[in-house]
C-alpha cells in the first residue's frame, strides 16, 4: 500500500497523507454483489431535515460483503482487490470453484491469484478463516467478532 503526501498549500496539508490507491484493481464491481443505497440527507421518515448539513455527495451502491465465511472447505481465488465506498477498507472479491462470487474485507498483504479457503483445517495464511482456536499465538488476525452469540439488533 503505497502512500502520497499532499502539496503543502496549506498549514494543514503540509503533513497530509494520502493512499495512491495502487493495489486497487481497475475493474468495475460485481453488479449481482450490490445493491441501491439510499440518502437521507439528513432527513428522518416525516421528510424533516433532524440534522443539518447533510447532503449531497456522489451516489453510492452497496457492496454485499461476507462476514461469515461458510463455504467450508472450499478454495477460492481472488479475483479483483476493489476500492468500497462504504467503508474504509478496501474488499476482495472471490472466485469459488464451485463458481460463486463474494466479496470479503481485503487483509493487509492480499494479493490478486491468492488462493483462500475457510474451515477447521484450513493452513496459517493471510486471508484464510478458522476458529480462534486454531489461531496460532502472535499471529495477525483481522475481522474478527467480539461477541458471537447473541447478535444485536436495534433497541435491544
Amino acid at each position: 500500500m503505497g502512500i502520497r503526501a499532499i502539496k503543502p498549500t496549506t498549514p494543514a496539508n503540509r503533513f497530509a497523507t494520502r493512499s495512491d490507491f495502487s493495489e486497487i484493481t481497475k475493474s468495475y464491481p460485481e453488479k449481482s454483489l450490490t445493491k441501491s443505497l439510499r440518502k437521507t440527507g439528513g432527513r428522518n421518515n416525516n421528510g424533516r431535515i433532524t440534522v443539518r448539513h447533510r447532503g449531497g455527495g456522489h451516489r453510492r451502491r452497496y457492496r454485499i460483503i461476507d462476514f461469515k465465511r461458510d463455504k467450508f472447505d472450499i478454495p477460492a481465488k481472488v479475483a479483483s482487490i476493489e476500492y468500497d465506498p462504504n467503508r474504509s477498507a478496501n474488499i476482495a472479491l472471490l472466485h469459488y470453484s464451485d463458481g460463486e462470487k463474494r466479496y470479503i474485507l481485503s487483509p493487509f498483504g492480499f494479493k490478486v491469484n491468492d488462493e483462500v479457503v475457510s474451515g477447521q483445517n484450513a493452513p496459517l495464511k493471510i486471508g484464510n478463516a478458522l476458529p480462534i482456536s486454531k489461531v496460532a499465538t502472535g499471529m495477525f488476525v483481522h475481522n474478527i467478532e467480539l461477541k458471537a452469540w447473541p447478535w444485536r439488533s436495534n433497541g435491544s
